[in-house]
């Protein structure tokens, strides 16, 4: 068990296909070693739907929905206006994922600025909290933020850049989200970032079922081990577990207040 130590994994994707066979088991997983709460992250209108069906269902989980940038095509002309109906349920924490990636460049990248842009104002009309995805995508997710998103609340989700990255991300105001691959034994980068950024900006996820940390690398990643995430940041800070994760418990409920019911 968990020895009361309450651990939050703030981006999951249970709804998808990978945990069709087990999630109910997966969920249970997560319980039993402590995660006591869970984010499912949308990442266009079917899997924020999802999301928050499954938040409906499940107490200890929520949900966040929104359109990210590998997901624009085809989207309706209502798209904007149904993140707005469904960030509307009580459940909904946050607009996300949302953000630019570069890597797969699925659309121009002036068509991910715009739906970004127009997610962001959305969030800050509606007074919710962002979770950003940026891959390849630095400089121009930094200047976006800091011309769109300054003083609005929001998450880095799987922070994976340097230290001077991080410290661009926390000028505007950001958490840090870090997920498995800070077990990885060579991520020099995300170790020193993990021991230099406030321990008050840092918050844990999976992105299960992707980026799954070490010792379960090439398996499927799952909200359960969210734990070992915890875990490398108290060993690369030399601070308890139980520190850390009241820690990171605080700051997810500092930057989605709806966490706190």
């Amino acid at each position: 068990m968990s020895d009361l130590i309450r651990l939050i994994d703030t981006h999951a994707h249970l709804a998808l296909s990978q945990f069709a066979d087990d999630r109910e088991a997966a969920i249970t997983r997560a319980s039993a070693v402590g995660v006591a709460r869970m984010v499912e992250i949308g990442y266009d209108l079917p899997t924020s739907r999802a999301a928050v069906a499954l938040a409906e269902a499940h107490p200890h989980i929520f949900a966040v929905v929104g359109v990210q940038a590998n997901h624009l095509a085809e989207l309706p002309a209502t798209w904007l206006a149904e993140v707005q109906a469904l960030a509307a349920h009580p459940k909904v924490v946050a607009i996300g994922e949302i953000g630019l990636d570069y890597h797969w460049m699925k659309a121009p990248p002036a068509e991910q600025e715009q739906v970004f842009r127009a997610q962001l104002g959305l969030a800050r009309t509606l007074g919710l909290p962002v979770v950003i995805h940026s891959r390849d995508a630095q400089s121009d997710t930094i200047r976006i933020l800091n011309d769109a998103a300054r003083g609005q609340p929001g998450v880095m989700h799987s922070f994976s850049g340097n230290w001077a990255f991080a410290q661009a991300c926390l000028e505007v105001g950001f958490l840090l989200s870090l997920s498995g691959p800070l077990t990885f034994p060579k991520a020099a980068e995300l170790h020193e970032v993990a021991r230099l950024a406030p321990l008050a900006m840092l918050l844990t996820e999976t992105d299960s079922p992707y980026l799954t940390p070490h010792p379960h690398r090439g398996q499927r990643n799952e909200p359960a081990y969210v734990r070992l995430v915890a875990t490398q940041i108290a060993a690369l800070r030399g601070l308890p577990l139980a520190e850390v994760a009241a820690a990171v418990w605080a700051n997810a409920e500092r930057v989605f207040p709806r966490l706190r019911g």
